[in-house]
């Protein structure tokens, strides 16, 4: 399998984005690399990493989404490696409205396992795709920001963002 690895420059750092010139398989951070590579071990060992680009679409959406339009992201396909529960998780992620947050009891709820809000903590660290798998709207239950891959830093500045953005409802 060949995968291509795309250096996009963003307001948060520099990112990482693999792909098989379509779907997104991993986005980490380049300050993160090694954890990068550590996924590419662990879940393409037999791929061939290669400079290229990922669809131009796909880093318009990322670019679009930093300018502002925070439903952009919606528009990029992903596939991540993972367990079923993880992709559960992954799934609603993505459901979450940019500009709003949850916590991992209401993650858990939300996915109808909701004695497992620390399984669910667990695959939402494990998330291999940050910022379009918006792991970064979940926080505590006393509304702290807790762990973020990319560090508490770019949380708090993507929680800012989407919340500086978003629309707000229609009446």
């Amino acid at each position: 399998m060949n995968l291509t690895l795309d250096r996009v420059s963003s307001p948060i750092g520099t990112l990482l984005l693999v792909s098989d010139g379509e779907v997104l398989c991993l986005l980490e951070f380049e300050d993160h690399e090694d954890r990068l590579h550590r996924a590419l071990s662990r879940f393409h060992p037999a791929c061939t990493l290669t400079p290229g680009h990922l669809a131009e679409a796909a880093c318009g959406r990322l670019a679009a989404y930093f300018d502002g339009d925070l439903n952009a992201l919606d528009g990029i396909s992903v596939r991540p490696h993972g367990t079923e529960f993880q992709h559960r998780v992954w799934q609603t992620l993505r459901r979450i409205p940019p500009g709003t947050t949850t916590t991992y009891g209401g993650l858990a709820a939300a996915i109808s396992a909701p004695r497992s809000s620390r399984a669910v903590g667990l695959a939402n660290g494990a998330n291999p795709i940050a910022i379009v798998i918006p792991c970064h709207r979940v926080i505590g239950a006393d509304a702290s920001l807790t762990g973020y891959g990319g560090g508490l830093h770019r949380k708090a500045w993507l929680l800012r963002h989407e919340a500086a953005n978003a629309k707000p409802p229609l009446l």
